[in-house]
């Protein structure tokens, strides 16, 4: 209790309490930007007090590499002169804003970071006086935190719409992630969603720089000596695009711009914006969406083999990967004693541990039931209708469940 009280004394008496509240203020705003492998949902207290955890601005998240940190998710200023439809930062509307400078910020996270706070930030920006001055601003607070804080934690950018060629490059230099908000999947629909952003030039062009700057400089000149990983985000169901477009753009920009994962919001209306008398999307859409797109990445299937439904969605009440396997294999099991790695993986149940685990065992003996693949990591009653064992149906097989 004591060492907690002092961690709060700490915030108050270190921070201050006009950068505390700003802080809070702005790092509340961040739960429609989703950053690295979501672990659980981010604790936003409505005040800060003794009885609330000490980390009330850092959200717990997985980065790629599997490591769990303290992540700060907050926003350099909540000004915004963009009119984006769904936004609460747009311009015109009646919302507090709140700004900080450069080194003020850096100076913050520094404080936040040597005492155990917060080990990685995220951090984004309304636009003011343009793209350009507004990515001058963030790449101005990355340098500072890089060069005289000597911050060697994990560092995500996002990149300004209207960013020149030059300021992506710094960004990618600093940066451990990268990204460029989309919003919508083609020129069409980002016109219902945000009419005054310009889907091309201002938003898929430096995702198209950042994979060319990858090809053409060596990756020493890089932060860390690794070139950033690069994401995006799209508002599902926020421009009455189908899951089709969605996908087919994340499955475009996978193979293209070797972009490592799209997000997807599901839109809900915010008082005071032309889209406020919009339906909210139901959370499972976001959620099928999330697991169709990795299928596209890690698990071998292209964008025909979704399991569309008519109006081009996938179906909210199935597993897409489910659903596939329910057209495709129900009538053509897997035999797991002959599969190759990307047939095993298409079986529900079956993960890449699980594939290679089937793969090294086999080496060794013939797979002849559940038990055993439960053993290997599959999950076994999920697997069991799509496959054979040993040339046998695997629901007659003796199991141990």
């Amino acid at each position: 209790m004591r060492d907690r009280l002092d961690k709060i004394e700490y915030l108050f008496y270190n921070l201050g309490v006009d950068s505390l509240a700003r802080l809070k203020f702005l790092s509340s705003q961040m739960s429609f930007e989703p950053d690295a492998e979501k672990r659980e949902s981010p604790t936003r207290p409505e005040c800060f007090t003794p009885k609330e955890q000490d980390q009330a601005f850092v959200h717990p998240a997985q980065l790629p590499n599997g490591k769990q940190i303290k992540l700060l998710k907050t926003l350099l200023s909540s000004a915004c002169e963009r009119d984006c439809f769904y936004c609460p930062f747009r311009a015109g509307r009646d919302f507090r804003r709140a700004t900080f400078k450069p080194d003020e910020f850096a100076g913050l996270f520094s404080k936040l970071n040597t005492s155990g706070f917060a080990e990685g930030v995220f951090l984004s920006s309304g636009i003011a006086a343009g793209g350009i001055r507004t990515m001058d601003k963030l790449l101005a607070t990355a340098e500072i935190l890089r060069k005289t804080h000597r911050f060697k934690g994990y560092l995500h950018l996002k990149i300004m719409p209207g960013s020149e060629k030059e300021q992506v490059y710094r960004a990618m230099q600093l940066a451990d992630r990268v990204s460029v908000n989309l919003e919508a999947p083609n020129t069409e629909r980002l016109a219902r969603l945000a009419p005054h952003k310009i889907f091309m030039e201002e938003l898929l062009r430096p995702l198209r720089w950042v994979e060319e700057i990858r090809r053409n400089v060596p990756a020493y000149k890089f932060w860390n000596g690794r070139y950033p990983s690069t994401v995006t985000q799209f508002v599902a169901g926020g421009s009455d695009e189908s899951d089709l477009e969605l996908l087919g753009t994340t499955q475009w920009l996978m193979k293209n711009v070797r972009l490592k994962r799209a997000y997807f919001s599901a839109f809900h209306p915010i008082v005071d914006t032309p889209l406020e008398n919009k339906a909210a999307v139901d959370p499972m859409r976001e959620h099928r969406l999330y697991q169709a797109s990795f299928l596209l990445r890690d698990y071998g299937f292209e964008l025909e083999d979704l399991p569309f439904t008519s109006d081009e969605n996938l179906p909210l009440h199935t597993d897409p990967k489910v659903a596939w396997a329910q057209i495709n294999l129900t009538q053509s099991p897997v035999e797991i004693n002959r599969a190759d790695r990307r047939e095993l993986m298409r079986v529900p149940g079956i993960g890449h541990k699980g594939a290679e685990a089937i793969l090294s065992a086999r080496k060794i003996r013939q797979l002849r039931d559940l038990s055993t693949l439960k053993r290997l990591g599959v999950i076994a009653e999920r697997a069991a209708p799509y496959i054979l064992l040993n040339g046998r149906r695997a629901d007659v097989q003796t199991s141990m469940f």
